[in-house]
């Protein structure tokens, strides 16, 4: 009878811890909606408009480091990385506002801490450790924002984990589609790819055999196996909207 007890009051426990969590990652992804929306125009981050009150910044920053996810499934743990990444890059950036790049903030990527769900790790550990390693999903790297113009563009809403695979299909196919992302000319059959491909290339031909192939799986128009690949400069340039 005892143990029976205990049994019950465990299994409650956890059906309690499980929807607490839940709730505080809705209310994560509610908030992070509305503030990107508020935030991004015209694929830029209105860097001057949040440096004047980080307040709803401020308490995203927190929420990264508060929510716990024990309890939470593997899209919703995705989901949160994603969201969790790209504002903490907003949120470093602005420490260091006005800059004209990423790379002229020593040790952005590779140095400064972020809290995040009780760790401190560099958004390097974030993408590689937390997103790269733990996912093997090669359409991070679409949304993912570096706060560079080369980045694919950001967008003004939340990922979100009951429609995120649909999100990451529609933000792969847009960047592969975007002449100004991926450059293919049909007469030369000769295709330019961002750097990232390049980085990270073994993400891309780990589920398509090659870079060519990766392409040809999300481009709208048909390309033949003769077309070449190379890569272009990318592009370091701050992402904000006041410098567009």
């Amino acid at each position: 009878m005892f143990k029976s007890l205990l049994l019950i009051l465990s299994i409650v426990g956890i059906g309690i811890a499980q929807s607490s969590s839940a709730q505080s990652l809705n209310e994560f992804f509610k908030k992070t909606d509305e503030f990107l929306n508020k935030n991004v125009l015209d694929k830029a981050v209105d860097y001057n408009r949040i440096a004047k009150n980080k307040d709803e910044l401020n308490y995203l920053t927190q929420a990264i480091n508060t929510n716990s996810l024990d309890n939470n499934s593997d899209q919703e743990k995705k989901a949160f990385f994603i969201n969790a990444y790209n504002l903490l890059v907003i949120k470093s950036i602005l420490a260091n506002y006005p800059v004209n790049s990423p790379m002229d903030i020593p040790g952005f990527f590779d140095k400064q801490k972020h809290r995040i769900s009780g760790e401190l790790l560099t958004l390097n550990e974030i993408e590689n450790d937390k997103i790269r390693e733990e996912f093997k999903d090669s359409r991070i790297h679409f949304v993912l924002v570096c706060a560079a113009k080369g980045c694919p563009a950001i967008v003004n809403y939340a990922y979100r984990p009951e429609g995120l695979d649909q999100q990451l299909n529609n933000k792969t196919k847009s960047a592969i589609n975007n002449p100004e992302f991926t450059k293919v000319d049909l007469a030369s059959k000769k295709i330019l790819l961002s750097e990232i491909f390049k980085w990270y290339k073994e993400d891309f031909t780990r589920e398509t055999g090659s870079l060519l192939e990766y392409v040809r799986k999300y481009y709208n128009k048909d390309i033949d196996e003769s077309f070449t690949v190379d890569h272009y400069e990318y592009n370091w340039q701050l992402n904000d909207l006041n410098s567009h």
